[in-house]
């Protein structure tokens, strides 16, 4: 009796092959994209380096812009105790306020007529 005889196995180039070109194949096919992906994070990245200290600049002046209407206004709302003169000729300004007279039944009279 002869030994049996082991089934061939395939060629080990042909699965090689495959392999590679499949790999070919994908490279191909996906290296656009992929380039294409990778030059937008480049591009993005470089708009970046120049915007993020730009914008860092902008907030910086808005907050100084902040700052300085706030200081402002609060000085124009200061309140000043004294008298303001307005500079209009022939009107004195008052001395002190006085309570406008009323005519009342405690006053003594009322609307012209004396009462006893």
């Amino acid at each position: 009796m002869n030994a049996p005889v082991p089934p061939r196995r395939g060629y080990p180039w042909k699965t090689a092959a495959a392999w590679i070109a499949g790999a070919v194949a994908c490279a191909a096919c996906c290296a656009g994209p992929l380039l294409g992906s990778l030059g937008a994070i480049a591009a993005l990245s470089a708009a970046a380096a120049i915007w993020v200290p730009a914008l860092a600049g902008l907030a910086v002046a808005a907050a100084l812009t902040g700052y300085l209407i706030h200081r402002g206004r609060r000085t124009a709302t200061t309140h000043r105790p004294g008298t303001v003169d307005l500079g209009l000729p022939g009107i004195p300004a008052p001395r002190t306020h006085k309570a406008p007279a009323v005519d009342t039944p405690a006053a003594g009279h009322l609307g012209g007529e004396k009462h006893t």
